[in-house]
């Protein structure tokens, strides 16, 4: 029971710090900070993936988010934020996200997702219900440019996913459920 205790408390702490990543900056301040944030990744991404550049461009939108996720035993959990730019018209759409899990994992992952939406109607549907569920499996022992990790690349129907790893030490086989939601603050 201790173990469980311990876990519950360190997960509830790094929630608590995660939620919080944005600080109290202005409005305006974060925003920049999740384009920013959008512009590298999309940088390391056409790097890794030069044919993703062309995929991203003609695509009705897409979306990038920077997440943190710990998982302790049998629990898993992470929050996170981005935006979801809609190609046609420019504008961003500011989200966060957050998600938790039961499986088998250990460690603590700083990682980016870049969603392509290949239809108007998938990003529509994910920027007002934002629900994804299932089973994730991956190993990351990576401090900067030092060491190394198992990207992913998956397709959901009309979305295509890319993860990238940050940082983070952890090896996990988790069956988890995230939601991401409009930022009231933001937009």
């Amino acid at each position: 029971m201790t173990l469980f205790r311990t876990s519950l408390v360190l997960l509830t702490v790094f929630l608590l710090n995660a939620c919080a990543s944005m600080g109290d900056a202005p409005v305006s301040e974060k925003r920049a900070e999740i384009l920013k944030m959008k512009d590298n990744v999309l940088t390391r991404l056409f790097k890794e993936k030069p044919d993703t550049r062309s995929q991203i461009n003609a695509a009705p939108g897409y979306a990038v988010f920077s997440n943190a996720n710990i998982n302790l035993i049998f629990m898993a959990a992470g929050t996170g934020y981005g935006a979801v730019k809609n190609n046609a018209t420019g504008k961003y759409t500011y989200m966060n996200m957050a998600e938790g899990g039961v499986g088998l994992g250990l460690g603590v992952k700083d990682y980016r997702i870049v969603m392509v939406f290949h239809t108007q109607k998938a990003m529509n549907n994910f920027i007002e219900s934002g629900w994804t569920f299932g089973g994730n499996a991956d190993a990351a022992a990576k401090a900067g440019e030092k060491g190394g990790s198992v990207e992913g690349e998956a397709y959901y129907g009309d979305v295509t996913v890319y993860t990238l790893t940050e940082s983070g030490l952890a090896l996990q086989a988790t069956i988890k459920g995230t939601k991401f939601w409009k930022d009231k603050e933001l937009n």
